[in-house]
């Protein structure tokens, strides 16, 4: 009888699992401008986390953890002085972890959670796409933030400061 029950369990389809993202293929950017230019800031160091459902196909719950000296500008000038005007030694990483994550409009979802940046937490709510692709699954979202709000002294450059909004974008794959 303990066999049996032993087997049935074992035989069961596991529902929820954690499935760390691909760090070969995960990035997440910044897009920041100045009056002068624009520019991209991109991370391939990503620690990402996904509960994933097999009975739903959808992701519960994800949490997401950067370290600010991991991303580059390719100009080492500007990244340098990225780490000093946001503290990286204070304030190494960017983390979002979610609340809660429910399907959109259009085959989208939509994930609210906590992002913590420069020690400062703010609920957000990002509009995410998944891509099934054989055997892998690719979220991708993009949101803005404001650099005043998560209490950033924005960087400046002849007198000009950046302006206030950055976006934000995550491209997060799991193989499942």
């Amino acid at each position: 009888m303990k066999f049996l029950l032993v087997f049935l369990c074992l035989a069961m389809p596991m529902a929820k699992r954690k499935i760390m993202a691909d760090k070969a293929a995960s990035t997440v950017t910044y897009s920041a401008k100045h009056p002068l230019h624009k520019w991209d800031g991109v991370s391939h160091d990503v620690n990402c986390a996904m509960i994933y459902n097999d009975e739903t196909k959808l992701p519960e719950s994800v949490a997401v953890s950067i370290k600010v000296a991991s991303f580059d500008s390719d100009n080492n000038n500007r990244d340098s002085h990225a780490m000093e005007v946001l503290d990286r030694i204070k304030y190494p990483n960017v983390t979002f972890v979610s609340s809660d994550i429910k399907p959109g409009s259009d085959g989208q979802l939509v994930a609210k959670g906590t992002l913590t940046f420069h020690g400062v937490a703010k609920a957000v709510t990002i509009p995410v796409t998944r891509k099934e692709t054989g055997s892998a699954m690719t979220l991708t979202g993009e949101f803005p933030i404001s650099l005043t709000e998560y209490k950033v002294e924005r960087p400046s450059l002849m007198g000009l400061k950046t302006e206030d909004d950055m976006l934000l974008k995550v491209n997060a794959v799991f193989k499942l």
